[in-house]
């Protein structure tokens, strides 16, 4: 339609459901008609903003279970069947009998049967209380009495609450921070304390000169030395060959000696 206003669907959020609480007297109520309006308020079909996806309805109180009826001579007729699972294990049960021994689960299983038959139906039956006298715990609640074929008003969605933001934690003492590790001339970035590196160089304890030129200053091991067992027999036929005996070189010591020492006497002569 040209110049029509388009308008969006509205779908109810949770910030717009507001549970209301309502009382039902089921005394000498008929059945079906008693629990298709319980039905009908526990889904919230009388509420404007009713969707079939979501739980909008109301809790509702149900009192004097023990006096519904039902007409057509059904009494005898309606029957509540069971199985235990095992063979021969069906139960009938009349609904004479069935109301006398536990007529809460007479108004219970009725109403629930009109209920969507998945978790959103089990979670609107959680709303719903079953006794079978006229008292009942929920006063707290102030809960308004109801009678059948009765719409509960409507009054307008919740008034939205102000935001209450959360108070500031308080603040603590500050903490030192850790001082930024520098550079050393050569560019090389100095490890932090907590590495390995940095705990093994803060242990070992700073080297003089004397002991790195103690280290160079040391001999290496001869050839001999570096071999085995095995090759100190060849290396010490060679070394032989090669090498003055020590009686020989102790003969050309003592004859240095001798001539220092003629020098000296003729100089001083």
């Amino acid at each position: 339609m040209i110049g029509a206003r388009a308008v969006k669907t509205f779908s109810p959020k949770p910030r717009d459901i507001e549970r209301r609480w309502y009382v039902v007297d089921a005394n000498g109520a008929v059945l079906g008609r008693l629990a298709s309006e319980v039905a009908k308020i526990l889904r919230g079909k009388h509420k404007p903003i009713f969707a079939p996806h979501m739980d909008t309805g109301d809790h509702v109180i149900v009192v004097n279970a023990k006096g519904v009826r039902l007409t057509g001579g059904k009494e005898e007729k309606k029957v509540y069947v069971r199985h235990s699972g095992y063979p021969g294990g069906l139960n009938r049960v009349a609904f004479s009998r069935m109301i006398i021994r536990r007529p809460v689960q007479v108004v219970e299983k009725a109403i629930t049967g009109m209920l969507p038959k998945n978790r959103l139906g089990r979670q609107m039956a959680r709303k719903l209380a079953v006794y079978e006298g006229s008292e009942h715990p929920h006063q707290a609640q102030k809960p308004v009495a109801l009678s059948l074929g009765e719409v509960p008003k409507w009054e307008g969605l919740p008034k939205p609450q102000p935001r209450t933001e959360p108070a500031p934690a308080p603040k603590g003492p500050r903490r030192k921070e850790e001082p930024r590790a520098r550079r050393a001339r050569s560019g090389a970035v100095a490890k932090p304390a907590g590495s390995r590196a940095g705990r093994a160089a803060t242990k070992a304890p700073a080297r003089s000169r004397g002991s790195s030129s103690a280290k160079s200053s040391r001999k290496k091991p001869e050839a001999s030395d570096r071999a085995g067992p095995g090759s100190s027999k060849r290396s010490g036929s060679s070394s032989m060959r090669g090498s003055p005996k020590p009686d020989e070189a102790e003969e050309k010591a003592g004859t240095k000696r001798r001539s220092r020492s003629r020098k000296k006497t003729e100089k001083e002569t």
